[in-house]
């Protein structure tokens, strides 16, 4: 992967400069941020950073600022201000666009957060796992068929993230929280995934298909059915328990079709926008205006969302004719 920055321009790009934050809770260790239309609210989640910190200059004054201004701190290294970018991302990504419908997974275990384990678990026998990000309750799984984790906060058992340049590139099967997006240490992760089947999970997930030109054949992320109750819960100190009260984990394959229909989808959308831009701006300066287009840069942006969204098409359609299946190299 060429540029490490890809993905975070994206991501961008879904944002609208023009919706506002409803309100954004940093609980202890989801952080949620919300809008709301017509009454309901959309949420965008995100893993709260596991770090204590007294101070943090913003506070009070994110409520009403557009998402696309807050959601640029996503670019930032302050482990806050990019975790908030990451729930504001997510927001306008599940407020504003298609996302396939999916498979709903079913719980069959008693903890919820590791459903998508559960689902995979007739696939990884005998297969080499690596899953980077402890989560809890994973431990059965480890003892029983050897799976190895990685945790930048190892716990009893887990293996340093450092551990990731020895052990992706002969793994099987790699199961990837999103949360490597908020810390940048994603694009080298997938990078070292290549050779593997590779499960981007967790709450944290965006919905793109230009996640399969990274190396990635599903997105594990969540669907939010009670935004009210997962707000609560979130500031009031849940974790798994969002699994309970107001989220459950949604997979959606990455395969060259399925991502290619769903980019045609989203260009569909985009050309929309430009169309029904460039039809206001027309009328604008017809109607005798001589100030700026008050929506120019929502249109300039507009035009480079399309544009990337035509390259990845591209790619990806040279890739799915071509004489390989294999992951894209850009």
């Amino acid at each position: 992967m060429d540029d490490p920055k890809r993905l975070y321009e994206c991501m961008l790009d879904y944002c609208s400069a023009t919706r506002k934050i409803e309100r954004i809770g940093i609980g202890q260790v989801w952080t949620v941020c919300q809008t709301k239309k017509l009454g309901k609210y959309y949420s965008g989640l995100a893993m709260s950073p596991a770090v204590a910190v007294r101070t943090l200059k913003w506070s009070g004054e994110l409520s009403g600022k557009s998402l696309k201004d807050v959601a640029r701190g996503i670019l930032e290294w302050e482990p806050f201000q990019a975790t908030v970018a990451m729930s504001v991302l997510n927001c306008s990504i599940n407020n504003n666009r298609y996302i396939p419908e999916g498979q709903l997974l079913d719980v069959k275990t008693a903890n919820a957060n590791l459903t998508v384990f559960e689902h995979f678990l007739p696939r990884l026998k005998e297969q080499k796992v690596v899953v980077i990000g402890h989560y809890p309750g994973i431990e059965p799984y480890v003892e029983q068929y050897g799976w190895q984790v990685l945790e930048r906060m190892p716990q009893l058992g887990d293996l340093p993230d450092t551990a990731c340049e020895f052990l992706l590139p002969e793994a099987d099967w790699v199961f990837l929280s999103a949360s490597a997006i908020i810390n940048k240490t994603f694009p080298r992760l997938a990078e070292l995934s290549r050779n593997a089947k590779t499960v981007l999970m967790g709450p944290t997930v965006p919905w793109l298909p230009e996640l399969y030109e990274f190396g990635i054949d599903y997105l594990a992320g969540v669907e939010v059915y009670d935004g009210e109750a997962l707000f609560r819960t979130a500031i009031e100190g849940g974790g798994v328990r969002i699994f309970e009260t107001a989220v459950r984990y949604k997979l959606v394959e990455l395969t060259p079709q399925s991502s290619l229909d769903w980019l045609k989808q989203q260009i569909s959308d985009t050309c929309a926008d430009k169309e029904a831009l460039t039809m206001a701006m027309n009328n604008w300066y017809t109607n005798g205006k001589s100030q700026r287009f008050p929506q120019y840069e929502k249109l300039n942006a507009t035009n480079v969302q399309l544009s990337r969204l035509d390259s990845t098409y591209k790619k990806l359609w040279d890739n799915h004719n071509g004489h390989s299946f294999a992951h894209l190299d850009s």
